[in-house]
């Protein structure tokens, strides 16, 4: 169903971790992470002048376990990149680790030098956040190193690489960080690169933004309240929706005073809290406070993309002609608010219903072509894209609870300006869409169709089946969508499938093909034609 020319890999071998993302794309350059695959392998845990025997063991079983399901996806060496970072740039043994790696898993490890590292960095920025024509400061704070990058247009201006990061710092001042001399030495560091310098040297910079999974994290406790009562209520939630990505010096403040408490509770809190990150976000927060102070940084913007998405948008480029790293602006607002109330369990189900809407929706596209328009409407390239922005934040409401989730999705898109590029006729068709992926199918002359001029409720409806469809469909552990087909017959429209399990089972199970069975119903209550359903075994 989705072809394996259309996917792409990046593995980002980190000081702290490795880290896989698995993208869908198109030409046009638009590309969806359908998977990311993350394991704390910690090259700078035992790290003094080489990687370690033992670093190298969990390096080579952690590729192996990525490897498998690159293969899985059928996603060839050539469309994966693997790129190393501060730990491996920075050990003596580096050709032998790279040897290693490529002997036992195929990967070619490129490593990174500091100011490439920053660049892809800016690129994976620009990804996700609309400040392309804007003087961006990125700052990334990696487990061995700060990247520091400012870029205008897609090009990069200056870009340097400090030897500062929050697994390094806390192996130097210990887990109970002596917090002055930590302050002290960041502070050095810094002077001696004259980096404050440099910076007003080129120009200075409009806005801040930060990427890694500290600075993200650090988002996070400022979002929901760490070191105060924590965000809670549904109704708050909603409040808030309208907050983007960002935090200001005094958020920051605040966070980093309550990390910094001592006590064994404190200690609870802050594990719970950050999970696997509560052993470093002591040095990450003390850090980047001290870089807010020494650059005179009031807010930063704050972006979920970083190194392995600027360096698939790199691969992009040289993959598709023309490829605009300031296209998709409309698609990348619908990420990012995907993104913001979705965990990677439910971006991955709703990315998987975007896959087989599409397909769904191509299908019936190429008929019109073919058959020629027996509707009374047509479904264009807009269409397709409200539909998979539909797709991709149809189960957001989830954040507040399972019950009448469908109704909270619409609530959050309609709820402030967080579709960038579309306009209000499209944002409430995308909403409608989330609305009625599920319970009622909506009617023609219904009241949330009431204001659509007649052609659009067509469609509304059209888009409703197909989502609703989709939705179901993705629920299935039974179906493989790698190989799905949409084709039409003499019968009406049928959807093929392999079977995910070894071992033919024919029918389909009993409950989903009651489920089948009432959305076929829409299906050809809309498009006036049958709606077939085949398994064939694997």
């Amino acid at each position: 169903m989705t072809p394996s020319s259309n996917l792409f890999a990046s593995i980002d071998m980190g000081t702290n971790s490795f880290k896989m993302h698995i993208v869908q794309t198109d030409r046009t350059g638009k590309f969806l992470t359908i998977d990311r695959h993350k394991d704390p392998v910690c090259l700078g845990r035992d790290f003094s002048l080489s990687i370690s025997e033992e670093s190298l063991f969990r390096a080579l079983t952690c590729l192996k376990r990525f490897n498998q399901v690159l293969k899985a996806n059928k996603i060839s060496p050539q469309r994966t990149i693997c790129v190393a970072t501060a730990a491996v740039r920075e050990a003596s043994n580096v050709f032998d680790f790279k040897r290693s790696v490529l002997e036992t898993t195929g990967f070619e490890v490129s490593v990174l030098s500091g100011e490439e590292e920053a660049r892809y960095v800016y690129l994976g920025v620009l990804q996700f956040l609309p400040v392309f024509d804007k003087r961006v400061l990125v700052i990334d704070i990696g487990g061995g190193s700060t990247e520091f990058v400012i870029g205008e247009r897609g090009n990069v201006v200056f870009g340097v690489s400090l030897k500062l990061g929050h697994v390094g710092l806390t192996q130097k001042f210990g887990k109970d960080c002596n917090l002055i001399e930590m302050r002290e030495f960041v502070k050095s560091v810094i002077k001696e690169s004259e980096l404050v310098e440099k910076v007003n040297n080129f120009g200075g910079f409009e806005v801040v933004v930060g990427t890694s999974g500290t600075i993200r994290d650090i988002e996070k406790a400022v979002f929901n309240g760490y070191g105060k009562e924590c965000v809670e209520d549904n109704e708050v939630l909603l409040r808030d929706c309208k907050r983007e990505w960002k935090f200001s010096r005094g958020e920051l403040n605040g966070v980093v005073e309550s990390v910094c408490r001592e006590g064994e509770q404190e200690r609870i809190k802050r594990d719970g809290f950050f999970k696997r990150r509560s052993e470093f976000i002591v040095a990450g927060a003390v850090l980047l406070e001290e870089i807010f102070d020494v650059l005179g940084i009031q807010e930063m913007e704050v972006s979920g993309y970083a190194l392995g998405e600027g360096v698939i948008a790199e691969t992009l480029s040289k993959v598709f002609e023309g490829y605009d790293l300031n296209a998709n602006a409309r698609w990348h607002s619908v990420v990012r608010l995907a993104t913001r109330f979705s965990g990677k369990k439910g971006i991955k189900s709703a990315a998987q219903c975007a896959s087989i809407a599409k397909e769904i929706c191509e299908g019936l596209r190429k008929w019109g072509e073919v058959a020629g328009n027996q509707l009374n409407f047509s479904l264009d390239v807009n269409d397709l894209e409200c539909l998979e922005a539909a797709c991709l934040l149809h189960n957001i409401g989830l954040i507040t609870g399972k019950k009448g989730y469908h109704k909270q999705s619409y609530r959050i898109i309609t709820n402030g300006n967080h579709l960038q590029g579309y306009s209000a006729e499209e944002v409430k068709l995308i909403a409608l869409l989330t609305r009625h992926h599920r319970k009622k199918f909506p009617k023609f002359d219904g009241a949330s169709l009431q204001e659509f001029a007649e052609e659009l409720k067509q469609k509304c409806r059209a888009l409703c089946a197909i989502i609703r469809l989709s939705v179901m469909l993705q629920q299935s552990d039974y179906l493989n969508f790698q190989d799905m087909e949409f084709l039409h017959s003499h019968e009406g429209f049928k959807l093929i499938f392999r079977e995910a399990g070894a071992i033919p089972n024919f029918p389909l199970p009993e409950d989903m093909g009651k489920e089948l069975k009432k959305e076929s119903e829409c299906f050809k209550m809309v498009f006036q034609q049958n709606l077939l359903f085949e398994v064939l075994p694997e």
